[in-house]
C-alpha cells in the first residue's frame, strides 16, 4: 500500500493531481489536513514558496500569513532541522504562543507531523500533516507514522521540484556517469554498497563516491531520494 502511494505521487501529471497523490497519503496515515510546500532562497535573503494544500477556506489567510510563519514554532523547528517534529497544544505553549495553537485548533490544525528535507542549491521540502484529533496513542505507532511520513516526503518532494516550481527556478540539464547509472540501478534493486562493489568489481568505497556524486547532481540529500528523481526523470528503468 505505502509502495503504491510512493509510486504514484512520482507520476503525478500536473499539480491538481499531485495535491490529490498527497492528500490520500494523508488520509492514508489517519490525518485529514496537510500541506507540501517547496521553498526556494533567492539572493538577498528572501525565499519564494510553492505549495499545495487543503486548509479551509476560512482560515486561508492565517495560513498564508507569513507572519504566523515567523511564530510558529512547528515551521521554526522545519527550518532549523530535518528530523520529523510531532506537535500538539504544549508544544506551542512550551514557545509562549498558546494563542496561536488556539486559533489554528479552532479549523482543526491540533495536532500534527511536519518534517523539511533541506537539498542542494537552496530548495527546502516541507511536508505537514495534521488533524482535529490526539496524536496515536502509542509510542510505536507515532514512530510508524513519522516513519511513512519521511520516506513519502523523499518521493513526494521530487514531484513537487517538477510539478510546483516554475521554470526559473528548475535545476539545469543533468548528465551523470555510466558508473553512477549502475550505482544507482543496482540500489534500486535493493543492493548494499558492498554488494554492489561486488558485482561491479570496485570497492564499496568507490560506489558509495559514485552514490554520493549521482545525489549531488540530481540535488538530492541521499541515495534514496537520488534513485526516485532518476527513476522519474528516466534515468532507470
Amino acid at each position: 500500500m505505502l509502495e503504491d502511494r510512493l509510486v504514484s505521487v512520482l507520476r503525478a501529471t500536473d499539480v491538481a493531481e499531485f495535491r490529490e497523490r498527497v492528500l490520500e497519503f494523508t488520509k492514508w496515515v489517519g490525518f485529514d489536513l496537510m500541506s507540501a510546500a517547496v521553498v526556494v532562497d533567492v539572493p538577498g535573503g528572501h525565499t519564494d514558496s510553492f505549495y499545495v494544500d487543503n486548509a479551509p477556506d476560512a482560515y486561508r489567510s492565517a495560513f498564508e500569513d507569513r507572519g504566523n510563519w515567523q511564530r510558529d514554532p512547528v515551521t521554526q523547528h522545519c527550518k532549523r532541522s530535518g528530523t520529523p517534529i510531532l506537535w500538539k497544544q504544549e508544544t506551542y505553549l512550551e514557545h509562549g504562543v498558546a494563542d496561536k495553537w488556539e486559533e489554528q485548533a479552532r479549523f482543526g490544525y491540533r495536532t500534527g507531523i511536519g518534517l523539511a528535507l533541506h537539498l542542494p542549491h537552496g530548495k527546502h521540502f516541507m511536508l505537514a500533516v495534521d488533524r482535529d484529533q490526539s496524536l496515536p496513542s502509542s509510542a510505536e505507532e507515532r514512530r510508524r507514522v513519522a516513519a511513512e511520513l519521511c520516506l513519502f516526503a523523499a518521493y513526494a518532494h521530487v514531484a513537487a521540484l517538477r510539478l510546483l516550481v516554475p521554470q526559473e527556478h528548475a535545476d539545469s540539464s543533468i548528465q551523470l556517469s555510466r558508473r553512477e547509472l549502475e550505482v544507482l540501478q543496482w540500489t534500486m534493486a535493493g543492493k548494499t554498497a558492498w554488494e554492489v562493489g561486488r558485482i561491479l568489481c570496485i570497492s564499496e568505497q568507490t560506489v558509495t563516491r559514485h552514490a554520493v556524486s549521482a545525489a549531488q547532481k540530481l540535488g538530492c540529500v541521499n541515495k534514496v531520494q537520488a534513485v526516485a528523481k532518476a527513476l522519474r526523470l528516466g534515468f532507470l528503468n
